[in-house]
């Protein structure tokens, strides 16, 4: 007799492919046949952590610092990133509204199952962060997605989310700096959206790489029932170490401490220590990111409009620039293939964005200045051909 079917749990189904991931693990593919390949796929700085960082895991390495933590991290680094959030937010954060996570994911994981179940609905902007939806989903519970504009500049607007929040509504989603826009939420439009009832989950991994005179404005500054999602992988180009952090407020710490103890157990103890000395001793390294992100972001708009892709709102914040590709074809995930493929440069086709969009393609300018001109090069002739 044949074994029988292996049944999976349709939640699982629920899930769509992250298509970043999938165009960068082609591209590894294709690199192990030897051919050479420009990652503009991915969010991952080209620059080195701070070199303490590197020192502090090290150290800890040696000394076998190798064990569990309390569930909630490290009592040391809970009281740094406190400060450190003290600082950017402009508010008062205590060390016991902190849990370390195993990078910022597993945060998001653990606040979106505190909140929302089956029956419930969480509203986001679109275009979005891929795995919000899926996250959602995965806990049972219905994205309602606003559009936002590229001639807004990709704001969400208060009052379209007002619109879409109801009885159900358990949270909103807010990004700023936003994955793939670049988009930064004005503080009025933070103060709006805080405004209508529904916490906000706000997702700042990128606050801190933000140019020119503009303000990214923390959650926390508008509403005690917010939580802040954060880590350590952009700003202090820490992304393999997989550190990050929810700020939540008082009555939400004790049930994700259980769900943490459950789930992940606790972040790498070596990881933690080296968390610690990226926020004492970090701020060289993101203001050297501030300074070079924002000369290749003006170089490669530049780059991409004379190509012919539309690019109608400049980024303010992160490192990716979305544009419009449908000048050359509709279908994001065909042309991002193409572009691999045959210009051997990888970048994310919108649609892993949601539907808003799709016709269109993120570039990360996460890359040396060498690296996105032969990127443009390239691309200029395979879209040429």
């Amino acid at each position: 007799m044949p074994p029988p079917v292996l049944r999976f749990h349709p939640r699982v189904a629920l899930l769509e492919p992250f298509l970043a991931m999938e165009l960068m693990e082609r591209a590894f593919e294709l690199e192990r046949q030897g051919r050479r390949i420009l990652h503009l796929e991915i969010g991952e700085p080209d620059f080195p952590p701070p070199a303490e960082a590197i020192e502090a895991c090290r150290r800890a390495l040696e000394a076998r610092e190798t064990r569990y933590t309390g569930s909630l991290g490290l009592p040391e680094l809970r009281e740094a990133i406190a400060a450190d959030v003290s600082v950017r937010a402009g508010v008062t954060v205590r060390p016991e509204q902190v849990l370390v996570t195993a990078g910022t994911s597993p945060a998001m994981l653990l606040v979106f199952a505190l909140l929302a179940g089956p029956g419930d609905e969480v509203v986001l902007g679109t275009p979005h962060y891929p795995c919000y939806p899926n996250f959602i989903r995965f806990c049972g519970a219905e994205p309602i997605l606003v559009r936002t504009e590229a001639g807004d500049g990709w704001i969400p607007d208060p009052e379209r989310v007002a619109r879409a929040v109801g009885p159900r509504t358990r949270a909103i989603v807010v990004a700023s700096p936003a994955n793939p826009t670049g988009a930064v939420i004005p503080p009025d439009v933070l103060e709006a959206l805080a405004a209508l009832g529904p916490p906000l989950v706000a997702d700042h991994i990128y606050d801190g790489l933000v140019y020119g005179p503009t303000e990214a404005p923390s959650a926390l500054r508008y509403s005690e029932r917010a939580f802040v999602v954060d880590g350590f992988s952009k700003r202090y180009a820490m992304t393999g170490f997989r550190l990050g952090y929810a700020v939540v407020p008082d009555e939400a710490l004790r049930p994700l401490q259980t769900m943490q103890q459950n789930l992940f157990i606790c972040a790498n103890r070596f990881v933690q220590h080296a968390g610690i000395a990226a926020l004492r001793h970090g701020e060289a390294t993101i203001r050297t990111a501030r300074e070079r992100f924002e000369v290749r972001r003006d170089r490669i708009v530049e780059g991409l409009r004379e190509l012919g892709f539309g690019v109608p709102t400049v980024p303010e914040g992160a490192f990716y620039v979305l544009a419009d590709a449908r000048p050359f074809e509709a279908d994001s995930r065909s042309l991002a293939s193409r572009l691999l493929e045959e210009a051997g440069v990888a970048v994310t086709p919108g649609i892993d964005f949601g539907r808003a969009a799709e016709g269109w393609l993120r570039f990360s300018y996460a890359q040396p200045d060498s690296v996105l001109d032969e990127a443009l090069d390239r691309l200029g002739a395979a879209l040429r051909s």
